[in-house]
This record gives structure tokens, C-alpha cells and sequence, in this order.
């Protein structure tokens, strides 16, 4: 073959190559680009998605539980954590409460429901749930259709009484439901109503704990307006209808007016000594204690 068409075949040849090569790595970036954005996509989605879910988990399953700061950690083009940076105003008293530490990724997120579900402790005469960072007592209600519980139904009022100098938040759990203004009526001014206890899945308590939520708001004012904004956490909340207590409570309640609304127990604060005016009153079925704090010099008591 003649040496100049050998030639012109080599280079045609390598232009070829050339050209293969370019479009590779034109399409490789292209690939690397598109992949990169699809993944930041669904992580930014799953993200949005775990916030909202976690604020609203608290709005309804947190008795006196807030929220100080939540922020994305760790977080690349596979997933991440949320941090939830959490705490107890307990009458003017902000004490640390669990931080959860929650996952998202291109396939879905997932709450840090171990942080969220108490600890439980046994040993001799000692049974209470508490929080597991923080070791501080997790106050329980008592749903007035389950007749017995793992502790007996407890009333630590006077206790609390006793208690000098100190703030504390009590869950109080009613004989039966009270109507919104049946607890203005009972719950004396002087005691914060941190949160209202409105429903919960009746379920055996009497081997131990069993960890499920309670259900409910918080709403100092005791207004309409919150209970219908807590109506509308729950559907959000349970959007698929799979949660039969909640989907009981909205059928039965949505509609009802709100002077018929009931209440199943109160989560107050104050200084112990204010408790004192809730002794041997005959609405309260139980009265659990959680966190405690000494009274300091240099913060005023809310109330």
C-alpha cells in the first residue's frame, strides 16, 4: 500500500480516537454533573422532609419538650444528620434535655427514636423513666382506661411540696376527662399549663413501660385556635391514616364543639410550693414528677 495512504489512515485514525475520547469525557461529566444534582435533590427533599417531621413530632408527642436549634450536620450528595439541639423550660428554667441525632439519605430519613423513647430504671423499690442523656426523670400520664400500671398509680405531690426552693413540672393525669374549662377551673393560676395530654393508645402497662406516645399541645391561652391547630398536626402527622388512635381522636373530635372538648391530664410547672393547692383535690387520678431545679438567685421564676 502506498506510504501516503498509510499515512492518512493513521491519522484518520487517530482523529477518530481523538473524538471517541472527547465525547467520553463530554458524556463523564455530563453523567458525574446529572448524578450530582439528582443526589443533592433527593437529599435536599429528605432532609426538608426529616425537619418538618421532627418539629412536627414535638408539636404533638413532647410534653413540655422545645426545640433550641436544629442543623444539618455531616452532610454530603449520599445523606446526613440532622442534629436537634433540645431543652425543658421548667417555669423560667431551661434545662438540657436529649439531643437527637437523626439520618437522611437519598432513600429516605429516619428519627433518632432511641433518644426519644425513655430509658427505664428497676432496682428495688426505684421504677421511673427517664431521659437517656440527661438522666433526668420522665414524668408519666396515666390514661384513665387502663386500670393498672407497672408502678402502681403514682401521686407525688407531696413530695414535691416538700421540696424547698425548688421549680418543677408535675404531669397530672385526670380521674376522668375534663372539659377545656373545667381545667381553668382546677388548675390554679399560680402553676404553668405547660402542655395538654388529649390522647393515647390504651395498651397493657403492667409488665413495665411500653414507650408509645401521648398525644398532645401546648397552649397556655387553653385556646380554640390551638386545638384546632393540633387537629391539623395530626393529620398532617398521620397523612396515610395508619394510626388508628389518631385517626379515633380526629373522627371524634374535628367537628365537636370546642366547650365539649376534654382533656385527659395537664403537664403544669411552678415552685413546688404552689403545688401545695393541688393536694387531695379528688379530679387527679395521678401526679408524677420530671425534671426538678434549685431556684438560683440570678433567674426569676416565671411564676
Amino acid at each position: 500500500m502506498d506510504t501516503s495512504i498509510q499515512k492518512a489512515l493513521k491519522k484518520a485514525k487517530r482523529k477518530h480516537w481523538i473524538i471517541i475520547t472527547l465525547i467520553s469525557m463530554v458524556v463523564c461529566v455530563v453523567l458525574l454533573f446529572t448524578f450530582n444534582r439528582f443526589g443533592n435533590y433527593l437529599s435536599a427533599q429528605n432532609t426538608a422532609r426529616l425537619h418538618d417531621r421532627l418539629f412536627l413530632q414535638h408539636a404533638i408527642s413532647q410534653p413540655n419538650v422545645n426545640i433550641d436549634s436544629q442543623v444539618t450536620a455531616n452532610s454530603s450528595m449520599f445523606g446526613g444528620n440532622i442534629i436537634t439541639n433540645r431543652s425543658k423550660n421548667i417555669n423560667g428554667y431551661l434545662v438540657p434535655w436529649s439531643t437527637l441525632t437523626s439520618s437522611y439519605s437519598w432513600f429516605g430519613a429516619s428519627i433518632d427514636y432511641n433518644e426519644l423513647i425513655p430509658g427505664f430504671h428497676s432496682r428495688g423499690n426505684n421504677y421511673y423513666e427517664y431521659d437517656k442523656q440527661t438522666k433526668q426523670k420522665v414524668a408519666t400520664f396515666y390514661h384513665p382506661a387502663i386500670e393498672q400500671y407497672y408502678d402502681g398509680i403514682q401521686n407525688q405531690l407531696e413530695a414535691v411540696v416538700q421540696m424547698e426552693n425548688h421549680v418543677a413540672e408535675v404531669a397530672i393525669s385526670f380521674k376522668e376527662p375534663l372539659t377545656i374549662k373545667q381545667v381553668r377551673q382546677n388548675i390554679p393560676e399560680n402553676l404553668n399549663i405547660a402542655w395538654l395530654y388529649m390522647t393515647s393508645k390504651v395498651v397493657d402497662e403492667a409488665a413495665g413501660p411500653s414507650g408509645l406516645s401521648v398525644y398532645g399541645y401546648a397552649d397556655a391561652e387553653l385556646s380554640k385556635e390551638g386545638f384546632d391547630g393540633f387537629i391539623d398536626n395530626l393529620k398532617q402527622y398521620d397523612k396515610n391514616q395508619s394510626l388508628e388512635e389518631i385517626q379515633k381522636y380526629i373522627e371524634e373530635n374535628e367537628n365537636k364543639p370546642f366547650n365539649e372538648v376534654t382533656v385527659l391530664g395537664v403537664m403544669v410547672t411552678g415552685r413546688t410550693e404552689n403545688f401545695r393547692e393541688l393536694l387531695a383535690k379528688d379530679f387527679i387520678r395521678g401526679a408524677s414528677v420530671g425534671v426538678t431545679a434549685p431556684i438560683v438567685p440570678y433567674i426569676q421564676p416565671t411564676k
